[in-house]
């Protein structure tokens, strides 16, 4: 019993003694006050994150903008354009092309995409080169460009059977050149305006990333032997007469493109429901109603990142 009150005696003066101490950490305040700074810029970071983040599809094009570009494909130093009117329609008046039918996005022989969006699935972040490319079935891989058979034509008329499966592989198709077969190489050389004199810049990789973030830019899909100068299409120049003919305009000198008068492209309007799940990543696009009654115009004019190489 005696020694029983001694050991609570001691607990007591020791509780005593320590009223008023201030409990320290091992090694001092510097790590807690370490933990506590980090912590505090952590969430000042989160916060910065989200008040700077750009609201879904905040960037050009929008629906309703009409862009015109300049396209080529220089297969093995053969220009060629991709061939059909995507604006075709069936007997009942609905168009055959549902790529072009969900998008909008459309050439006419002519060597120019036309960008004027219907819905969004072709406007800003989603607005990438291969929208236009999907609408003609072209297939961009890192190492290997497909033409459909749709295309062949194209192909037979610049090379005979030579390319008969529209399959141009890095390292295993080969060009031509003076008489002699070397290995071609796929690169995508864009340029943000036809009237830039610089060499572009030039995508080897990752083609789906390739974005269309304004009016007048000029894309060449290449095919090519290395060590070749990839220019834009010898018809990029002509980028606003070929614009002009496409808003039904006549040219101050009374001429039309190559001196042919061709009649004013009416532009469809198409009623597409959008289903926005995700804060803008994914959406489910959907047409609604058709009409070729709404004339197409031409927007004033309002710069493409991954795998790229500046030239």
């Amino acid at each position: 019993m005696a020694s029983s009150s001694s050991s609570t005696k001691k607990a007591a003066r020791l509780a005593q003694k320590g009223k008023g101490q201030k409990v320290r950490f091992q090694g001092g305040t510097l790590f807690p006050m370490i933990v506590a700074l980090v912590i505090v810029l952590g969430l000042a970071l989160i916060v910065y994150a989200r008040q700077s983040r750009p609201s879904a599809d905040a960037s050009d094009p929008q629906v309703g903008d009409h862009w015109h570009m300049a396209y080529g494909f220089n297969i093995c130093g053969e220009w060629l354009q991709l061939d059909g009117d995507a604006e075709e329609r069936d007997a009942t008046g609905n168009f055959l092309n549902t790529d072009f039918a969900r998008t909008g996005i459309h050439s006419h022989n002519d060597g120019v995409i036309h960008w004027h969006p219907n819905s969004r699935a072709a406007v800003g972040r989603r607005a990438t080169f291969d929208v236009f490319l999907d609408v003609y079935d072209v297939e961009l891989e890192n190492t290997k460009m497909t033409w459909p058979d749709s295309q062949q034509a194209q192909l037979t008329a610049a090379f005979g059977d030579k390319y008969a499966d529209g399959i141009f592989e890095n390292g295993e198709t080969t060009c031509t050149v003076d008489g002699e077969e070397k290995e071609g190489a796929l690169q995508v050389v864009v340029w943000d305006n036809f009237t830039d004199t610089d060499s572009g810049t030039t995508f080897i990789a990752a083609y789906d990333n390739i974005r269309v973030d304004q009016d007048a830019m000029v894309f060449s899909v290449a095919f090519v032997p290395d060590n070749t100068d990839v220019e834009m299409p010898p018809w990029s120049q002509d980028l606003p007469t070929l614009g002009a003919i496409d808003s039904g305009q006549q040219l101050p000198d009374g001429q039309l493109f190559g001196g042919t008068t061709v009649p004013g492209e009416e532009a469809p309007t198409i009623t597409a429901g959008d289903n926005q799940t995700d804060g803008g990543d994914e959406t489910s696009d959907t047409v609604a109603e058709t009409s070729d009654t709404t004339p197409a115009t031409t927007p004033d004019s309002a710069p493409a990142e991954d795998a790229e190489t500046d030239g």
